[in-house]
């Protein structure tokens, strides 16, 4: 932590969800007295270019620092780790899905803990990896799933866990985006992604927040369309059933080439039904329309990440939401951490965070709950790739097909 007590925050990764959530979100917390110095690593110039040019008057250092604003720089995580403030801090992990390992690994190894963007990594082995290290040293990693703070899906687990619903019988779940994702802000790489791996594990991951359960096999399906004619191998929509540890089966359905003229960027919602009751949810549809000369017919949702009049100071916006609702639970346990550890002997310091890591373990989305995520993304490419086989899991929940 720095002197003035406050929190450092570095989020390596540029892109869409930075620019719209984590960004706003570490300023308005800097604002209110609780995030100290901010830094962004990217690969380009240009995309710190652009972050300063949508926050004017925000001050955050920048990696690159290059004349030339498209020149790549993979590793320049690397520099802003070594210049950051000394240790410990929180690096927030904003890199496309397949880049995620290096990062955290390299966050941790500095000292730091980390707030990553989901899924926690692709590859089970890696969260694994993962897991160990931040054990090890006593580091803290959350991944932001951030329907978790949803209260619809809190809703869902709060009552299921009452035994409103009874039994799990199946549920469906379906999220959909626009093809502005794959063609615009993921057009670098969409080829090494899918919307289940963006989106769709949300709900793989809330059916596990809702149920405690940890799935047995999955089928998965993918179909290659729209985007091959567009120049991307990549998916245009894939789907997975998972079956659950009690029987109970779960439909998700994934897609991000819906029209630009959806109403919405994001199509989503879930159904779940018990023995004794059944939830229903449109996650798109908050019952909020407007309909503007400028923007058309627009399905809002108020409850994600959206600006608002700010209380104290109207000439300024709030942000408010569930997507900020989750990154600052992270990033208030990194603070909690570094608080209750300070001053202490290394051996000391370690042997704390560590008890207070495994307190935290059953209520947080840490490796131990993120693996899930990664498990049925892992299992459901693995699926695609064996022409849609069934695939099982390990006792380790590493996948393994034709179970």
């Amino acid at each position: 932590m720095q002197r003035s007590g406050l929190l450092p925050a570095l989020v390596v990764g540029g892109g869409m969800i930075t620019e719209e959530v984590v960004l706003p979100t570490l300023l308005q917390e800097q604002k209110r007295g609780r995030v100290g110095d901010i830094a962004v690593a990217s690969r380009r110039a240009a995309t710190i270019a652009r972050l300063r040019q949508a926050f004017p008057g925000a001050h955050f250092r920048g990696y690159p620092d290059d004349k030339d604003p498209e020149a790549s720089h993979p590793e320049a995580y690397k520099q802003a780790l070594a210049a950051f403030a000394p240790a410990p801090g929180a690096v927030v992990v904003a890199t496309p899905d397949h880049l995620h390992t290096p990062v955290i690994l390299a966050a941790l190894a500095a000292g730091h803990h980390c707030v990553v963007q989901k899924p926690l990594c692709l590859k089970t082995a890696e969260a694994h990896q993962i897991a160990a290290t931040a054990h090890r040293l006593g580091a803290y990693v959350y991944t932001d799933y951030h329907k978790r703070h949803d209260r619809a899906i809190r809703a869902a687990r709060y009552r299921y866990r009452r035994g409103d619903l009874g039994q799990m019988l199946h549920g469906h779940a379906w999220i959909e985006e626009r093809r502005e994702m794959p063609l615009r802000w993921f057009a670098r790489w969409c080829e090494r992604s899918s919307p289940f791996e963006y989106i769709g594990v949300h709900y793989a991951d809330a059916y596990y927040f809702i149920t405690g359960l940890r799935p047995r096999r999955v089928m998965a399906f993918g179909q290659k369309k729209l985007l091959p004619t567009l120049g991307k191998d990549a998916f245009d929509a894939v789907q997975a059933v998972i079956e659950w540890e009690d029987g109970s089966v779960l439909w998700i359905q994934t897609a991000w080439v819906l029209s630009e003229h959806q109403s919405a960027l994001t199509s989503q919602g879930l159904q779940l039904l018990g023995t004794e009751g059944e939830y229903w949810a449109d996650h798109k549809n908050r019952n909020l329309l407007f309909v503007t000369q400028s923007g058309g017919f627009e399905h809002y949702n108020p409850n994600f990440f959206k600006t608002y009049d700010d209380w104290n100071d109207p000439g300024r916006v709030e942000y408010v939401g569930y997507g900020y609702d989750s990154l600052v639970q992270g990033l208030d346990d990194i603070r909690e951490i570094i608080s209750a550890t300070a001053g202490l002997a290394p051996a000391a310091a370690l042997d704390k965070r560590r008890e207070m890591i495994a307190a935290l373990e059953p209520l947080r989305p840490l490796p131990s709950q993120a693996l899930i995520g990664t498990a049925i993304g892992e299992a459901v490419r693995l699926s695609i790739a064996h022409g849609s086989a069934w695939v099982g899991f390990g006792d380790d929940c590493t996948p393994r097909a034709n179970e």
